[in-house]
């Protein structure tokens, strides 16, 4: 007998101490080493944690079994009691008795360390079930082998794995991995080769793709003060930790004695006393990349209902039940309740965690920095009408930063005049000179952004540093429904894109990044805008079915010919990639000549065209058409010669309207003589009212007096070619354009083929790139506007650090000059131009910038209400100790010196925040005027939200501007009374005259609140 006790209670530990070492695992208790990220916030609760769970929660399987088991032993108790009760009323022998037998045996065997054990064996199958290294995966088992997916009925159910969850990992940047050792010395560690899984097949068990050393080339030394060392991501059978220390044996037979005493200097922990800084940093380098691929979207109410699921079909065996006395029944069914009660408690304290990661994944980030790049001419055209331009012009010839970066990006050296300093007469004949405000004070900066009347207007392009989810949530408010194309060019998901996806996890993994930054920038197109993406065979399938679950309208597919096949070993040659095109409505492309992919192509029809309105012209306008290389898509079309002979050449951008039956005999009247002009014999097709339209349009062309009779301006139509070509032909090479402005970037794709692409938009629309790359995107709208004086704009992300490499030098580069060679402009065409460049902080900064802390009476409560202190460390403790540090409202009294801890190159920096910019973000302010005075510590906005409403936001440094003198300076400029403005934000408490407008909204708000609000509001994300 005490064998078989032994046994069983040796089977309890075993089982209980495996269910504690895999909630060490969900909890994140098993990363102790590790100092960044949510693994850091852990790591500050760890000693809480633990506790909690070790003697707080799991002991209460074996307290609510036994308080089950008191109430079933007194059920036998009593049943025995009313059996030997009715035995001694008949006389009956007692000790004999079968049932007095077995109910004592009953009693005597009772023990709960059986269920208990089975509750814990139970828990640990549940929750590794659906655990897989840092995320839970939808793995609902119907019976073995066999998983059940949700479904509701739909024509065709598009599902993938990690459908509900979002993807946190967005683009190769995350590859890779810097570090300093010292003030000069620098480690990279650079992933330079990852294989896939064949067909997406499942990765063999022990097999999945792990880090390790690049054995073939482990080492690369680019200068005394930096070295790279090199990793694959690939299948292997052997455990990770050996994988790292077998690299670090590697690496300190590679490098010379000054490096190995660097890398073998300490970083030790509590457990690790003996670490060194580089198998701390490769420790970081593995996790950065394997773990957090996921943050669940509901965790709690994911895991629930999979555990009812679970109980019912692994649990509950319906087919026992009947063979059950009551008894047993009862205890059956006890059993699941204490199971499922505790399920619960660790399902609340794991959904506390992931919960608390997505708020800070949704979290509106801040704009750390916003700075502004605009041609010269755009403060020359300002300047006898604003006394700050000769201030600001002589800090532009005084700024040496400035001059050497136009020296580095135009070749000004070059120029007729250049000399140093620069001279006022040198910027004026040089005016599309892009100046950068980053060279310059802040105070600078805002009295440049005074000159303008509707600064946001003038703004043709918008440039985000950003990861693409959180820059896209924060623009929401500002930019929707006011985009009429979205073009991105996504990740393809090919071994040489790099897409690192988690171990089997490849297509899930990429529609999971897909589907979310698709559904929220959606919400920017206008009712007809559309979405185009660019894909090849990896993904077609896939992203057309997700694309036309969001219920757009299917324009077709656009095959685009490289002219350039990818060889393999094998197959065919793959010379082209896909453009898949959708729309909010039926209406496609509005400009039939913009249809045309190549319009000089179709000359014969326009010649035929042409020859039927004006045959004599025919050879002129042969030639006229042999010298456009494309015809501009904003021009309007007239008639071909006027009275006197003047030739108007064009295409019509619409068609004729219908002619009318009715005919008007009212005179024209002549715009220089004033006297009425002849009628046409059979009179005018149109109403007097048309006819004056047309006239104030332009639209009617009139003699020399009034005696000759007036004329429309004819047009010609192509209402006959209205569909765009399926198949373009393009082999100009993207990476070619950005050798010739003297940038390095491994691939792009050619501006031709994006210009012919958003050619046949309206010649004003906002363009949204998300994946912008090296901004070919902007380049494409530059061109454009310069070939036919459009109002294009574009709104580029792009978190890669070639941000500032690349991309905004070639926007900047665009502008200058349309032709280059070999990094130099070999032209001076400039285009008047202005856009805006932000980066924003990440949500690694948001987990960096997090401090946990608990008041001493929130301590004092927990501590003496043990129910309150669990269901605080069930639900609550993340989110009310990280409050303070997430947004420090106190701060807000000195709003031009709010900072964050930002990290650069690995490391963390202590940088300002731009709360203005995050706040006109938050909502969606699109700003007309600013204004700034330094020495008044106020900068004050004029502008409009998205609903049209005058809006007024105030700022002010409270140690500078108190409240009475902030009504002294507000008295003499505004009212809250005046009914300009709809609402006015001031920040801090002040004793401004308030106006209230309805039952619960006031005119004057505090910025502080609002700021709060608008930051955490996560339900329009969370509604797609």
């Amino acid at each position: 007998m005490n064998t078989v006790i032994e046994k069983e209670v040796s089977v309890n530990i075993s089982a209980y101490e495996k269910l504690k070492k895999q909630l060490r695992s969900m909890f994140e208790m098993d990363k102790a080493e590790l100092d960044f990220g949510i693994y850091r916030i852990i790591n500050q609760k760890r000693e809480e944690i633990t506790k909690f769970l070790d003697i707080d929660l799991l002991p209460q399987v074996q307290s609510e079994l036994s308080k089950l088991q008191n109430k079933e032993i007194n059920k036998l108790e009593n049943e025995l009691k009313e059996h030997v009760a009715q035995l001694e009323k008949l006389g009956a022998e007692i000790k004999t008795n079968k049932k007095v037998i077995e109910l004592e045996a009953k009693l005597k065997d009772y023990s709960i360390e059986k269920t208990e054990t089975e509750i814990y064996s139970d828990l640990l199958n549940f929750f590794k079930r659906y655990y897989d290294s840092g995320d839970f995966m939808s793995l609902r088992r119907y019976k073995e082998g066999v998983y059940a997916i949700p479904y509701e009925g739909e024509e065709v159910k598009l599902h993938w794995a990690n459908h509900d969850q979002y993807y946190i990992k967005t683009t190769e940047d995350l590859k890779n991995y810097v570090f300093k050792l010292n003030s000069e010395k620098k480690i990279r560690f650079e992933l330079i080769d990852a294989d896939t899984e064949k067909d997406n097949n499942k990765a063999e068990k022990d097999k999945d793709r792990k880090f390790s050393i690049y054995e073939e080339n482990p080492i690369s030394i680019i200068s005394e003060n930096e070295l790279v060392i090199n990793f694959e991501f690939k299948i292997n059978s052997i455990k990770q930790d050996k994988l790292i220390d077998d690299a670090l044996i590697i690496i300190f037979q590679n490098v010379d004695i000054a490096w190995s005493k660097l890398l073998n200097s300490l970083a030790p922990t509590e457990k690790r006393k003996d670490r060194t800084i580089l198998e701390k940093h490769i420790k970081n380098f593995v996790s950065k990349n394997s773990f957090d691929y996921f943050i669940h979207k509901d965790l709690g109410k994911f895991l629930r209902r999979e555990l009812d699921f679970f109980i019912k079909n692994e649990i509950i065996h319906l087919d026992d039940i009947d063979s059950l006395d009551e008894l047993k029944l009862e205890s059956y069914l006890n059993k699941v309740k204490v199971l499922r009660k505790i399920a619960h408690k660790i399902i609340s304290f794991l959904a506390q965690i992931e919960d608390f990661q997505k708020k800070l994944w949704l979290k509106k980030k801040f704009v750390i920095e916003t700075n502004y790049c605009l041609t010269l001419d755009k403060i020359f055209s300002r300047y006898d009408d604003n006394k700050n331009c000769s201030s600001l012009i002589s800090e532009i010839l005084s700024n040496k930063e400035q001059l050497d970066e136009w020296i580095k990006l135009f070749s000004i050296e070059d120029l007729e005049g250049f000399t140093r300093p620069l001279t006022d007469k040198f910027l004026r004949a040089n005016d599309k000179l892009v100046l950068d405000t980053k060279f310059f004070s802040s105070e600078f900066k805002y009295k440049l952004l005074s000159l303008f009347d509707n600064l946001d207007e003038e703004c043709t392009g918008l440039l985000i540093n950003s990861e693409n989810f959180q820059a896209l949530n924060l623009m929401l408010e500002k930019y929707r429904e006011k985009v009429h194309g979205i073009h991105i060019d996504p990740p393809y998901n090919t071994k040489t894109s790099g897409f690192l996806y988690k171990n089997q996890f490849k297509h899930s993994s990429w529609l999971s990044l897909m589907s979310d930054r698709l559904k929220i920038s959606l919400e920017y197109l206008n009712t007809s805008g559309n979405l185009l993406v660019h894909i090849d065979e990896n993904e077609y399938e896939y992203l057309f079915q997700l694309i036309t679950s969001f219920n757009l309208v299917n324009s077709g597919t656009l095959v685009w010919d490289k002219r350039n096949p990818m060889n393999g070993t094998h197959g065919l040659a793959i010379q082209h990639e896909y453009l898949i095109w959708f729309g909010k409505s039926e209406q496609l492309i509005k400009n039939p000549v913009q249809n045309l992919i190549e319009i000089f192509e179709k000359k014969e029809f326009l010649l035929k065209k042409y020859d039927s309105v004006c045959g004599e012209l025919k050879s002129e306008f042969s030639k006229w058409i042999k010298g456009q290389k494309q015809l501009p898509g904003g021009l309007k079309a007239y008639s071909l010669i006027d009275e006197t002979g003047q030739i108007y050449r064009g295409i019509s951008l619409r068609a004729p309207e219908p002619r009318l039956d009715k005919k008007f005999f009212v005179p024209l009247i002549h715009p220089l003589t004033g006297r009425p002009c002849p009628v046409p014999p059979n009179g005018f097709s149109r109403t007097p009212e048309t006819l004056a339209k047309m006239i104030k349009n332009g639209e009617i062309i009139f003699g020399e007096d009034d005696t000759t009779q007036p004329q429309q301006k004819k047009t010609l139509t192509l209402d006959s070619v209205n569909q765009m070509t399926s198949i373009v032909q393009d082999a100009k090479k993207g990476k070619a354009a950005l050798d010739r402005f003297g940038l390095a970037f491994p691939y792009c794709h050619p501006v031709s083929f994006y210009s012919k692409i958003l050619n046949t938009f309206e010649i004003n629309s906002t363009f949204l790139d998300y994946f912008a790359g090296s901004g070919t995107t902007g380049h494409a709208v530059i061109e454009l506007n310069r070939e036919d004086q459009g109002n294009r704009k574009f709104i580029l992300v792009e978190m890669g650090k070639y941000f500032n490499t690349v991309l905004k030098p070639r926007i900047s580069k665009a502008i200058y000059s349309k032709d280059w060679k070999n990094g130099k402009p070999e032209s001076r065409e400039g285009i008047s131009s202005m856009f805006k460049y932000s980066s924003l902080e990440s949500y690694e900064d948001t987990l960096n910038n997090l401090d946990l802390k608990a008041s001493h009476s929130q301590l004092q409560l927990i501590s003496s209400n043990p129910k309150l202190r669990e269901e605080y460390m069930l639900s609550y403790m993340l989110d009310l100790e990280s409050k303070e540090s997430l947004l420090r409202i106190k701060d807000f009294t000195s709003p031009f010196d709010y900072k964050l801890k930002i990290i650069e190159e690995n490391e963390s920096k202590e940088k300002s925040v731009d709360l203005i910019e995050t706040f006109n973000y938050l909502l969606g302010f699109n700003t007309e005027t600013v204004d700034y005075d330094s020495e008044k510590g106020i900068l004050y906005l004029e502008g409009e939200n998205n609903a049209d409403e005058k809006i007024l936001i105030i700022w002010r440094d409270l140690a500078k501007l108190n409240n009475d003198a902030l009504n002294e300076w507000f008295s003499k400029r505004y009212s809250t009374k005046e009914l300009e403005y709809a609402v006015i934000y001031v920040n801090g408490d002040n004793n401004l005259e308030n106006l209230k407008l309805s039952e619960d909204r006031w005119k004057l708000r505090l910025i502080e609140s609002e700021f709060h609000r608008l930051m955490f509001d996560t339900s329009a994300v969370e509604a797609l």
